[in-house]
């Protein structure tokens, strides 16, 4: 299943299979247009959701918290919200390795951020690739990863608005995500160099 979102027809028709997953609330939906407008709203609200809480870094990095950042996000629109991916995609990890690998990621951050293992900034860039990589749930793991690693880095006291995601960049949005898209895949081989530059950028 791809990202649904960013769509150059928006009345694309939503993927049948898709659609099954819409919840009672939203399953009126019939093209991306609509889908994307449902989309933001319920991210809206789990922006806002996220802040009213006064975070730690401790207390972001669990399974709870992750799976209920999901849940916010997209818990309106989708019946999977927040429910780790039981089945195989194109991309991420095979479903019976994810809640090993999250364990893992929280772990690693955890040691990164107490032992000061890289900047705050970059602990935030891989903790966010690593999620990406891990493609813990059926969609919405780029949305998801970005904000929760933008929660992150407000936690380290870099600020709320520190990760752009080339949003400053200037660019167009579809050259700003190809940017994003071709440095996630640098990362893959290891080279965080163009991820960074792109977070605060």
């Amino acid at each position: 299943m791809t990202e649904l979102g960013g769509s150059e027809d928006g009345q694309t028709p939503v993927d049948a299979d898709d659609a099954q997953h819409l919840t009672e609330e939203f399953a009126w939906i019939r093209t991306r247009d609509d889908l994307n407008e449902a989309e933001a709203s319920n991210i809206a609200d789990g922006l806002l959701w996220l802040g009213d809480q006064d975070l730690e870094p401790k207390d972001l990095l669990n399974h709870t918290f992750l799976r209920e950042t999901h849940r916010r996000m997209f818990g309106d629109v989708w019946t999977w919200a927040g429910r780790l991916r039981q089945r195989d995609t194109t991309i991420g990890l095979p479903p019976a390795r994810i809640q090993e690998e999250l364990q893992a990621l929280l772990g690693d951050a955890g040691f990164w951020i107490e032992w000061g293992t890289f900047s705050s900034s970059e602990t935030c860039v891989r903790f966010h690739h690593r999620l990406v990589y891990i493609h813990s749930f059926v969609n919405g793991n780029g949305r998801h990863a970005r904000l929760v690693a933008s929660a992150l880095a407000e936690s380290l006291g870099l600020g709320p608005d520190h990760l752009s995601w080339g949003a400053r960049s200037g660019l167009p949005a579809s050259e700003a995500r190809r940017h994003y898209l071709d440095a996630l895949r640098a990362a893959d081989g290891g080279d965080y160099a163009a991820l960074l530059a792109n977070a605060v950028s």
